[in-house]
């Protein structure tokens, strides 16, 4: 399946805003997480832990699964592949991996947060209200690390599928290999417009 350029653009759009929103909110919830625990005040403390709960309940699942169903058909959908190039496959995995932790277990650290403080508890588990924000963050960091830096090659996969091609330019004359690079290349520009 190759997406047309249109859809391509779209798709990319999709990701990178729901990749950047992912990665806003979780930034916001280190940062009501750090108040809620630094704070003397119940009533603050409150606040925070509600307001972490109504991001998580309605924002955060909705903008993790779009996060990784727009990056598979992206995946899928171009030359890059989803198991061709090693920083792709290891986004997916960590986007598959911090999604299931969000729904397993960030969110119910932040419900029983809330129960905690609808109970009167004076007391708040810091490290568990703060802990899965920061290792999310930490998570969503280093996928745009990859994705914008690309390291580590293609996977053994990746150089299984590109080498019948390359045999194939061996065996053409000069004239036709300098042909076909210049259509290569103008079709891989095309693709990254």
């Amino acid at each position: 399946m190759k997406l047309r350029r249109p859809a391509r653009r779209a798709t990319i759009v999709v990701h990178v805003a729901a990749s950047a929103g992912w990665l806003g909110l979780t930034l916001g919830l280190v940062a009501l997480a750090a108040a809620a625990i630094t704070s003397d005040s119940p009533p603050t403390i409150e606040a925070c832990v509600r307001a972490m709960k109504v991001f998580t309940d309605w924002l955060l699942l909705p903008l993790a699964f779009l996060t990784l169903l727009s990056g598979l058909l992206l995946s899928l959908g171009t030359p890059w592949g989803l198991a061709r190039h090693r920083w792709v496959y290891t986004k997916f995995w960590l986007t598959l991996a911090t999604t299931t932790a969000t729904t397993f277990a960030l969110r119910p650290g932040i419900n029983n947060s809330v129960a905690a403080v609808a109970a009167g508890e004076s007391s708040l588990p810091s490290t568990d209200l703060i802990m899965g924000p920061v290792v999310s963050l930490s998570a969503y960091l280093f996928m745009t690390v990859i994705s914008v830096l690309k390291p580590w090659g293609m996977t053994r996969r990746g150089r299984r599928i590109r080498a019948p091609h390359q045999h194939d330019g061996k065996q053409l004359g000069q004239k036709q290999r300098a042909s076909t690079h210049k259509k290569v290349d103008a079709e891989v520009m095309r693709q990254t417009a």
